[in-house]
């Protein structure tokens, strides 16, 4: 079976695995305090090229909801995407931690409009409790549709949410997969293009449960701690997450496993085009989107082909595609091998070589 369902079929990378067998041994202080967690909080402090706040979470929807929880206030609303897996895919986790709205602002390629973004700041009144206020604006990078917000992008966005008032938060799911396309550092795409937070997505790129709430705000830190065990997300053995961390972080172990899942991506868009099928999106991270005719996805189906259709995003910058064809997401992981993407191909009914 040529699997493209999702990059969290994946596993965890060997590396990975081998270092929790290396933090499994022994015992260990709980809840952080623990050499572990030292190493992945300096493993951080490197990757970002400054001292953070860490708060390590099990799972995205987890870390999402904490990092937004931090910049909640009364009447507060967070804007994101229509298409923001926080407005559609977490099932109100966002607000179940802390009362606050969750509105979209549209824009094309699943990426917020900065000009539609400061009109809909603008329409929050001052003083109008009504109304409510802006709380935080959030960008996921890479996006659900496979593309990325650039520095400069970023900025402009966080620029208009901290003239409104708002902090800036960043859902990283798929962060490596931006870094590895845009070629940046992550200091650049983050705090020094103005966001607050980041949820860092390890999950997606290799690891087996550990994902990060950093903060570049220090006056959040210790509320955000308290947050943190409030909402019962503290994990006893920590060091188990933060080895995963460190696995990861040191020597660009994740940005290498993301640059070879966005390197099949490439391969998966080849072959599309070779077999005449076109692209919805150019891919800019792991994820593909396809227009297949119903019989040519019922054919990969019956390959064995994993995916998935792709006809629920509530944005109005829904492309359209030839007649009769519906639009499917391809995702590829570090697991994904050019012999896969070569099966696909067979199945599409073309044996050109995919990525030649």
């Amino acid at each position: 079976m040529s699997i493209f369902g999702s990059d969290n079929w994946a596993g965890a990378s060997d590396r990975v695995m081998a270092t929790l067998t290396e933090a499994n041994a022994g015992a260990a202080p709980a809840y952080g305090n623990d050499i572990w967690t030292r190493r992945a909080k300096d493993a951080l402090d490197a990757f970002f090229e400054r001292e953070v706040s860490a708060f390590f979470v099990a799972t995205g929807s987890g870390a999402n909801a904490l990092a937004l929880a931090a910049y909640s206030r009364p009447g507060g609303a967070v804007l994101c995407h229509p298409d923001a897996h926080i407005a559609r895919d977490e099932a109100g986790a966002p607000i179940l931690f802390a009362p606050q709205m969750i509105e979209g602002v549209d824009g094309p390629r699943g990426l917020i409009d900065p000009d539609r973004l400061a009109r809909r700041l603008n329409d929050y009144a001052a003083g109008n409790v009504n109304d409510g206020r802006p709380a935080a604006v959030s960008l996921t990078n890479a996006n659900e549709l496979g593309q990325c917000y650039t520095p400069d992008e970023v900025a402009r966005i966080a620029e208009l949410a901290k003239t409104a008032g708002a902090a800036v938060h960043m859902d990283g799911a798929r962060f490596m997969n931006a870094l590895a396309f845009l070629g940046v550092s992550a200091a650049d795409l983050t705090w020094r293009a103005g966001v607050d937070t980041l949820s860092l997505g390890l999950t997606k790129v290799g690891a087996w449960c550990a994902e990060v709430v950093v903060q570049f705000d220090g006056d959040r830190a210790e509320d955000t701690r308290y947050r943190q065990k409030q909402a019962a997300m503290l994990i006893s053995k920590n060091r188990f997450a933060a080895a995963q961390v460190c696995a990861l972080l040191e020597d660009d172990h994740a940005l290498d496993l993301a640059r070879h899942s966005n390197a099949m991506a490439v391969r998966l868009a080849d072959a599309f085009a070779a077999a005449g099928m076109g692209l919805g999106f150019t891919p800019q991270a792991n994820e593909v989107f396809a227009w297949l005719p119903g019989e040519t996805a019922a054919r990969l189906k019956a390959a064995g082909v994993s995916f998935a259709p792709w006809n629920d995003m509530r944005s109005a910058f829904v492309p359209s595609g030839p007649e009769g064809a519906g639009l499917y997401r391809f995702v590829t992981s570090f697991r994904t091998t050019a012999e896969d993407v070569a099966a696909l191909a067979v199945a599409l009914g073309t044996n050109a070589p995919a990525g030649a």
